[in-house]
């Protein structure tokens, strides 16, 4: 739980809401959330993924009560990822394991056939015995600077959450890099290069440091 922790990892955006949204934020917000919550992964499915909207302080509740959603000036709320794989050396073991048996109970190595059907009831075993893998990446909106906060470094993930974002509210995002900030006030992007203070030319020359990596 990044937001409550402190952790310093986020990707930031100005958030500019769509045009019909409606006066009611905190409802429209609870629908929207509520509408892509997190559902677990069916395991009589061939899904292996499942992701969605959950509460801040509960990755199993998908409620978004006021309550627990507001803090203040924040909406605060996290996106649970869950993966499930059946590890490859326990359907290699479990499926060794059912030859040996049915060699030794029919006195003949199974048919290609067999060994399917029987590789998909292993599958399924395992897959009934696996325990998910469970990311919960939070985000922080502040309703009154109307900056986002995505607390994930990998920007596959990001991205992932920003298309939920955009799906479940009809917002659109604009990333707060320093290139998008200078866009937005006007500033010249040749302004962004480096100083002559940073880079060090307002030294003697014989006072300039050269390191070699």
């Amino acid at each position: 739980m990044p937001v409550l922790r402190g952790a310093v990892t986020f990707s930031r955006f100005r958030v500019e809401p769509a045009k019909d949204a409606p006066s009611d934020i905190k409802r429209w917000l609870q629908r929207g959330l509520k509408a892509h919550a997190f559902e677990p992964i069916d395991r009589k499915s061939e899904d292996d993924r499942a992701a969605g909207f959950v509460e801040l302080e509960n990755a199993d509740a998908v409620d978004f009560a006021v309550s627990r959603l507001f803090y203040g000036e924040y909406a605060l709320f996290s996106f649970r990822i869950d993966t499930l794989k059946v590890p490859a050396p326990a359907m290699k073991q479990e499926l060794a394991k059912w030859t040996t048996q049915f060699e030794a109970e029919n006195d003949r190595p199974p048919s290609r056939g067999e060994k399917s059907q029987a590789k998909g009831q292993i599958k399924q075993m395992l897959r009934n015995r696996a325990t998910p893998r469970t990311n919960v990446l939070d985000v922080s909106w502040n309703q009154t600077t109307q900056q986002l906060q995505v607390w994930a470094a990998s920007r596959k993930v990001v991205e992932e959450i920003l298309i939920a974002l955009e799906n479940a509210l009809g917002l659109k995002l604009v990333a707060l890099t320093p290139a998008a900030i200078a866009q937005t006030a006007g500033i010249d992007e040749r302004a962004l290069g480096p100083t002559a203070e940073l880079i060090g030319m307002d030294l003697p020359a014989g006072e300039v440091a050269h390191v070699e990596a």
